[in-house]
């Protein structure tokens, strides 16, 4: 094939491999930050650390698992489907990580991330799941809730920000909640990302001493540090109290987070049975053109100027 259709220009193929690479290092980027970090780690701490996943075995996979992505945001939406999906776990567990590659293929139209700020003062008064279900998704839509209604069981309840009146309400709300959503055709998946106490204690001192992630450390943060049993026991509550077979928990190891994100990727996959969409052929029109059009210049001083 020499790169030319009827019609039409020929090919620039080094465009083409550079606009590829391009799109691919983007994730690359995103590998070399977790590669800085282990050098941070290695800095931090020097106990030694289990050997992660080859890179070329995690880019294959994670690039084949992200075209499997496509096929379902493609059937989602051709089928009217609505899914839901929450992602809890420890502060620094890597949800946010998991998360981004997710929906780093998809049409944001599609899929699309919830991640709710602390209620103000006006949905402090309101029934508690209200403010989650506006987010809920339309058919052929796709959300994924950063952290979701189960903050009542985890931050509120450690932290005091709930009454066990209230605490205990959501248990019984909760499951009949999840089971309406159900009743109601959306589909509900639930993920824990689970990691370790030192595997925590690690990534919470990574953050202080790196510039580029000190603002994940919260306060908020810090004090989850000290009730580390604390949340263990909410957690258990959490999860024993709440895994019901129309909507169950899922648990996710993530101290090797490139595991963790292929490990959830490949499994949200199989919990929504879908196939290919027949797609119309797409054809590039000719572009218009006048005679009597000419291209203004643009003023010099407007260009953002080419440091790099």
């Amino acid at each position: 094939m020499d790169g030319t259709r009827a019609g039409t220009r020929p090919f620039d193929i080094e465009a083409i491999r550079r606009e590829m690479a391009d799109d691919f290092d983007e994730e690359l980027e995103m590998e070399l930050e977790d590669e800085r970090l282990e050098q941070l780690v290695s800095e931090i701490d020097a106990r030694p650390r289990l050997p992660t996943m080859d890179r070329k075995i995690y880019f294959r996979e994670l690039f084949r698992l992200q075209h499997e992505l496509v096929r379902l945001q493609d059937w989602v939406q051709a089928q009217k489907l609505r899914v839901v999906v929450i992602f809890e776990g420890r502060d620094s567990a890597g949800k946010g990580g998991a998360i981004k590659r997710i929906t780093q293929r998809l049409n944001p139209r599609v899929c699309r991330v919830a991640a709710l700020p602390a209620p103000n003062e006006r949905e402090r008064t309101q029934w508690y799941f209200q403010r989650y279900v506006a987010h809920l998704p339309a058919g052929g839509e796709i959300v994924l809730f950063d952290r979701s209604w189960y903050n009542r069981a985890g931050v509120e309840r450690v932290m005091g920000f709930c009454t066990p009146d209230q605490y205990e309400e959501f248990f019984q709300s909760a499951p009949e909640f999840e089971r309406m959503l159900v009743r109601s055709g959306i589909i509900v998946l639930k993920y824990w990302f689970s990691i370790t106490d030192e595997e925590q204690e690690l990534r919470f001192n990574m953050r202080i001493h790196d510039p580029l992630k000190q603002w994940k450390l919260s306060p908020m943060d810090v004090e989850s540090r000290r009730r580390w049993e604390d949340y263990t026991k909410a957690k258990e509550v959490m999860l024993a109290r709440t895994h019901i077979p129309e909507a169950p928990w899922w648990v996710v190891e993530a101290v090797d987070k490139k595991k963790a994100r292929l490990n959830c990727i490949s499994h949200l996959l199989t919990q929504i049975p879908y196939g290919d969409v027949e797609h119309p052929p797409v054809h590039l029109p000719e572009r218009m053109r006048h005679e009597d059009y000419a291209r203004q210049p643009v003023p010099q001083e407007m260009f953002v100027p080419a440091l790099f």
